[in-house]
């Protein structure tokens, strides 16, 4: 179920840190914006992003996860999370990270994020809010919210 690994850095500088991370992968990115960079490794299977972000505050990881194949695969492994009490948020239809995804967040119990998502197509914007608003992008509001997943599940089957 699970195709990659994902694993989401903040970095200050989005062009040393592409040097450093194309030398380090030995490959190119898929994808490279002025705020936001993407490789897609196969071996290791790692979904890694860079993302353009003061970490003062929370450090220098900004989420992790796992990339699945399709939006019922999101759904599945969040219906699980749900049933034990971990799934906090769900964001179905999204625009995240200059791409429309579906998605479900939880926290671990010191607070870093993770998601589980599906890529359905590439976005010319940033984020689902204005183009320039990134405190919605890329990692999950703070704090518990409340989910709809199975009113979205119903309307999906």
């Amino acid at each position: 179920m699970i195709k990659r690994m994902h694993v989401a850095v903040n970095c200050s500088d989005i062009q040393k840190s592409l040097d450093f991370y194309k030398a380090f992968f030995g490959t190119e990115p898929t994808k490279v914006r002025d705020n936001y960079a993407k490789f897609e490794l196969d071996e290791p299977a790692l979904h890694f992003s860079l993302n353009v972000r003061p970490f003062e505050k929370n450090g220098v990881l900004n989420h992790l996860g796992f990339q699945v194949n399709n939006t019922e695969e999101v759904l599945t492994m969040g219906e699980r999370l749900r049933q034990t009490g971990l799934l906090l948020i769900d964001e179905m239809n999204t625009t995240c990270c200059y791409a429309v995804q579906d998605k479900v967040w939880v926290y671990d119990p010191d607070g870093n994020a993770w998601e589980i998502f599906f890529t359905k197509e590439d976005s010319e914007f940033e984020s689902a809010g204005e183009p320039r608003d990134m405190s919605i992008c890329c990692a999950p509001p703070s704090g518990p919210a409340a989910v709809e997943f199975n009113s979205f599940k119903k309307r999906l089957f």
